[in-house]
């Protein structure tokens, strides 16, 4: 068998779990965004687009939106604000110990997302070390409030997105040419000057990949917002859980995912475009 009549049976088996894991439920999902629900709360079969227009015509929805977005911003910028010079560490390091410890800054990666954010609830609670802390030194009389509310789920956040934007500013820094650097200095440049005329410009592309990849997966983010939010904390994706389990409302549901895959999507391409045009 010619090599042009085997890709396509070593493609098969991939392209059926694809098919059965991904696109068939994505279309099951797009199915339920046309139905409706009838006066007892049962699901309705229809090709309708009430749902979806009673969905976006409800103010909560765009307020669900903008939590999102703004939660999804403040994650990310502290999450590449603190990934950054870590990145930055590792891939220029001569250490022996280099690949120990892009291990040790990655290993939360193995960590349930649960088990890290009853970690979070522990530091950051009203007995926690944070507050422990805190208050023995007197610099604060009463508990700060840092969780159930909008700042420890951000902290949450950005903790639990940080392994995945280190992992991509290590591989998009293959555009950083260390000659270029040193030729900076040579010239009489100095190190913050360099790393304002060299360095950051050369890992734009690699910045653009971890701040798009770090606001996708904090907009599609529950479990640190259900549990760090308390119930206080409402975005896209708590909403969509709420509507599909404790309401069963499946249209309302399959609208709101359907909605949140495709605001995804853009910010994937948008990313991907900035990232290729950084690279020219």
């Amino acid at each position: 068998m010619t090599g042009s009549r085997r890709l396509p049976l070593l493609l098969l088996p991939a392209g059926i779990f694809v098919l059965a894991v991904y696109v068939w439920p994505t279309l099951l999902l797009l199915r339920n965004a046309f139905n409706e629900v009838g006066p007892t709360g049962a699901m309705v079969e229809a090709w309708s687009l009430k749902t979806a227009t009673e969905t976006f015509a409800d103010g909560f929805t765009i307020e669900l939106t903008l939590n999102s977005l703004q939660l999804s911003l403040s994650a990310t910028a502290i999450a590449l604000a603190l990934s950054y010079p870590l990145s930055l560490f590792l891939f220029r390091t001569d250490s022996r110990f280099r690949g120990l410890l892009a291990v040790i800054a990655i290993l939360p990666m193995l960590i349930s997302g649960v088990v890290r954010v009853f970690g979070w609830l522990a530091i950051l609670g009203d007995r926690g070390l944070v507050n422990t802390l805190l208050q023995s030194l007197g610099l604060i009389s009463a508990p700060i409030k840092l969780v159930f509310n909008w700042t420890g789920v951000t902290i949450g956040l950005a903790e639990s997105i940080m392994p995945y934007m280190i992992l991509a500013l290590l591989a998009g820094f293959g555009q950083l040419d260390r000659t270029l650097e040193e030729a900076s200095r040579s010239l009489g440049a100095s190190p913050l000057r360099t790393f304002w005329r060299v360095t950051l410009p050369l890992s734009l592309p690699a910045i653009v990949l971890a701040a798009g990849l770090g606001f996708v997966l904090s907009m599609s983010a529950y479990i640190t917002p259900k549990l760090l939010g308390g119930g206080r904390v409402f975005v896209l994706a708590t909403e969509i859980f709420e509507q599909a389990t404790t309401n069963t409302n499946w249209p309302v549901a399959a609208v709101l995912a359907i909605y949140t895959l495709g605001l995804l999507l853009l910010l994937l391409v948008v990313s991907n475009l900035l990232a290729r045009g950084l690279k020219r």
